[in-house]
C-alpha cells in the first residue's frame, strides 16, 4: 500500500503552515498556488492580492511570527515588503517552494467511491488532475470581496478596497469611505494627506487600540496570563480611555457591544485626524443619487469616489459547500478545521483572533499533521478523536466573550481559548490519550450577540 498523500490549496501563510507541519510529520504532499510564489495576499504584485502601499502589521512581529522562523527585522510593525520576503525566506530555508505548482490554480474537488479526492487544476502546461488522500484548504478568507447592495446609483468611482493599491488613486478627489475597519482607517489616514476631502461613513461604533502602550507594542503586554474576559474587558477599557480618550467625542457611535466582542481597531491616528479636522464621520448609507449620497441622518454630501472597506466573504469555489458543513455564513467545523463528516477535507486559517499570529495557525496545522499520521499509523487514535469530535459538545472557544452575531465574526476564536483546544487535540492524536477535561476545552458554546449585517 503506497504512502497517503495531501493536496494543500495556497502558499499563503496557512498553506505554508500546512507544508511545514506535514513536512515534519513525514507526510507527502503536493501544493498549488494561483499565484506565482509564496506569500498570499501578502505579494502586492499578486493578482488576486488586497495589498496596498502602506499596509504594515497590525499585531506586533513577537506574537505574529514562526517560533522556529523569527522575522529578520527590529521593526516592531513590519511593512508588506518585509513579510513577502519573510515567507519566500521561510519557504526556501525548508524547501517548502520547490512542493508548490505556482501558476496552478485548481478548479475542482470531488470525492470518489473510494473517500479519496480528485483535485483538477489549471497551471501552465494545461488542465491536470491527481487523486489525493486528503486535501487542505488554505486558500485564506481575504480574497473575495463582499459587495453591499445600496439604493440608488453612483455615477462616480465606486471601489472595494482589494482594489486599492495606492494613495495616489486618491490625489484630489472628493472621498467616502464606507466602513471603518482597520484597512478602512489605515486608507483614511493615507487618503487625508492626498484626497480633497474625506468622509467616513460607519453603522457602529468601534474600540480604538494603539500599537504601543507603556512603551511597549500592546499586543505583548500579559502575554501567557491571559485575564478572565470580564476582568480584561474592564481594566483594558479603562486603560483604552486613558491613552485614545472616547472615541464618541470624535464622531463614532457609541459601541453597542463591549471590548473585544468584535475585532477592535489597531490605529490611533484615525483619531488624530478627526482630531484635527482632516475628515469626518458620517452616519449610515440611505442611498445614492448620481454622485450625491443621502446618509440616514437626513444630510447627504458630494463625492468623487465611493471607498467599500466591507470586508471580505469565505469563498472555496471549488468544492461543493455541503462538503464542508457550510451553515450560514461559513462552515461549522469541528475546531474550524474539521467537517463533522471527516470527509478527507481540512481547512486552514479559517479563524480570526486578536493576536493569534502565524504560529497559532501553524499549531492548527499540526493538528492536521498529527490526525493525518494517526490515519495512516494509528487507526484507533483517528477514530477516538473522530468519536469526541461527533459525540460530546465541541470545545468552547470565546474564551467567555460573547461575539457579535456578524458574518466577519462567525468563525472568530479568543486566541488563547483555541490554541489551548488545538493543543490537547494534538497531544491526545500523538500520544493516544484523552483531551483533557477543563475549563475552555469542554463547556458549550456561548451564542453569539445577534446584530444586523
Amino acid at each position: 500500500m503506497s504512502e497517503p498523500r495531501y493536496a494543500i490549496i495556497g502558499a499563503g501563510p496557512s498553506g505554508l503552515s500546512a507544508a511545514r507541519a506535514l513536512q515534519k510529520a513525514g507526510i507527502e504532499f503536493d501544493g498549488y498556488e494561483a499565484s506565482r510564489g509564496v506569500g498570499g495576499l501578502w505579494d502586492i504584485e499578486n493578482p488576486r492580492s488586497t495589498m496596498y502601499e502602506s499596509a504594515h502589521l497590525i499585531s506586533s512581529r513577537t506574537t505574529t511570527e514562526f517560533t522556529e522562523f523569527p522575522m529578520d527585522t527590529t521593526a516592531d510593525y513590519p511593512s508588506h515588503r518585509t513579510l513577502i520576503r519573510y515567507f519566500r525566506d521561510f519557504a526556501d530555508r525548508f524547501g517548502i517552494t520547490e512542493q508548490f505548482r505556482f501558476d496552478t490554480r485548481v478548479t475542482a474537488l470531488a470525492r470518489e467511491d473510494d473517500g479519496r479526492w480528485m483535485l483538477r487544476a489549471a497551471g501552465p502546461d494545461g488542465p491536470t488532475e491527481q487523486r489525493y488522500d486528503g486535501v487542505i484548504l488554505a486558500n485564506g478568507t481575504l480574497a473575495e470581496p463582499n459587495v453591499p447592495a445600496f439604493r440608488g446609483e453612483f455615477t462616480g468611482e465606486l471601489l472595494h478596497t482589494s482594489a486599492y493599491k495606492s494613495a495616489t488613486q486618491l490625489t484630489g478627489k472628493r472621498v467616502l469611505i464606507i466602513g471603518a475597519g482597520n484597512s478602512g482607517c489605515d486608507i483614511a489616514v493615507d487618503a487625508v494627506h492626498h484626497a480633497e476631502s474625506v468622509d467616513m461613513s460607519v453603522r457602529r461604533g468601534y474600540y480604538f487600540v494603539p500599537r504601543y502602550l507603556f512603551g511597549k507594542p500592546s499586543d505583548t503586554l500579559n502575554q501567557g496570563r491571559p485575564l478572565p474576559a470580564r476582568i480584561k474587558q474592564f481594566v483594558d477599557r479603562r486603560v483604552l480611555r486613558a491613552f485614545t480618550g472616547d472615541p464618541v467625542r470624535f464622531g463614532f457611535p457609541k459601541p453597542d457591544y463591549k471590548l473585544y466582542e468584535s475585532h477592535p481597531i489597531v490605529n490611533t491616528l484615525i483619531l488624530n485626524h478627526l482630531g484635527q479636522g482632516d475628515l469626518a464621520v458620517r452616519p449610515d448609507i440611505d442611498r445614492f443619487d448620481g454622485r450625491t449620497v443621502h446618509f440616514r441622518d437626513g444630510s447627504s454630501g458630494e463625492y468623487d469616489l465611493v471607498l467599500l472597506a466591507t470586508g471580505y466573504t469565505l469563498d472555496y469555489p471549488f468544492v461543493a459547500r455541503e462538503a464542508l458543513n457550510w451553515t450560514g455564513w461559513s462552515p461549522k467545523l469541528y475546531l474550524n478545521v474539521f467537517p463533522p463528516s471527516f470527509n478527507g477535507l481540512y481547512v486552514m486559517g479559517m479563524i480570526e483572533a486578536s493576536g493569534i499570529g502565524w504560529q497559532g495557525r501553524y499549531e492548527q496545522a499540526e493538528l492536521i499533521a498529527a490526525y493525518a499520521a494517526a490515519l495512516a499509523h494509528h487507526p484507533a487514535r483517528a477514530e477516538a478523536f473522530r468519536r469526541r469530535a461527533t459525540s460530546e459538545p465541541w470545545p468552547d472557544l470565546t474564551g467567555g466573550y460573547n461575539y457579535l452575531g456578524l458574518e466577519r465574526m462567525s468563525y472568530y476564536v479568543n486566541k488563547d481559548a483555541y490554541r489551548r483546544a488545538v493543543r490537547a487535540a494534538a497531544g491526545a492524536l500523538q500520544d493516544g490519550e484523552p483531551e483533557p477535561r477543563g475549563r475552555g476545552i469542554r463547556s458549550r458554546r456561548r451564542p453569539s450577540k445577534k446584530v444586523s449585517a
